[in-house]
């Protein structure tokens, strides 16, 4: 369904607009936050559909974002994917240890990136 709304908090603008670009086509409403405070700020006051968190943010951590998104009753239910460069063992653990209903390695591959996204709004 068209027309969800995805909050993208990613601090590099280059991959912001990655992001944008790819997922823009497919009818979404995209909110932007470049750090983990606005994030949270976002977050509580649109109650997006769904939540890409950069990691490795300024200000307040993606995993310090999701853990305080997660304690909030008005925006626990968001599922929130983690999208990180950090594939090493232990990141994908970390994220589900602070929240995280999904994880994503960047950099994206473009060509599955928006079935990706498809899913973890229809789950």
């Amino acid at each position: 369904m068209a027309g969800e709304t995805i909050l993208i908090v990613e601090d590099s603008a280059l991959n912001r607009k990655l992001v944008e670009t790819v997922l823009q086509p497919h009818g979404y409403r995209l909110l932007i936050a470049v750090n983990g405070e606005e994030g949270v700020e976002i977050a509580t006051r649109e109650k997006p559909d769904l939540i890409l968190m950069d990691v490795q943010l300024p200000k307040m951590s993606g995993y310090d974002a999701t853990r305080i998104l997660k304690a909030q009753t008005e925006t626990a239910h968001i599922p929130i994917v983690a999208l990180t460069a950090h594939a090493m063992d232990g990141e994908r653990k970390r994220s589900e240890e602070a929240g995280c209903d999904g994880y994503l390695t960047k950099p994206i591959n473009t060509r599955v990136f928006p079935g990706q996204v498809r899913e973890y709004l229809d789950s």
